[in-house]
């Protein structure tokens, strides 16, 4: 049996952009995407702890060190420029891979900087 886990979260990120006119997603700084595990177009959850809003989409690379976290589309509706988000990536596993997994956990300053662990 596959269960749903954790695979890696980007905890306190801040939103730098919020872009209705744009298809839809979240853009994502490729850095900080590549310290998460968090590949191009993966579904993710997002919760945005300025509102409450809680919402699921996909992630478009940024620009490698801009520190960017861009919502766009429809998205660009559930939060504004300086909330904090948190980004939740999940992934299935069996009962064997469960037992030494550990998510990757990003933490991020108010400056979208990724925290030393």
């Amino acid at each position: 049996m596959l269960r749903c886990f954790l695979r890696s979260k980007i905890h306190m990120a801040t939103v730098t952009e919020s872009n209705l006119a744009y298809e839809g997603s979240i853009t994502i700084d490729r850095e900080i995407m590549d310290m998460a595990g968090i590949l191009p177009y993966e579904q993710v959850m997002i919760s945005n702890l300025n509102n409450g809003e809680r919402f699921e989409t996909y992630v478009i690379p940024g620009r490698q060190g801009s520190r960017e976290f861009c919502l766009n589309g429809p998205t660009a509706r559930k939060g504004v420029v300086g909330d904090r988000i948190i980004i939740f990536s999940y992934g299935y596993m069996n009962e064997q891979e469960i037992k030494d997994f550990k998510p990757q956990i990003i933490k991020i300053d108010g400056n979208n900087n990724p925290l030393k662990a």
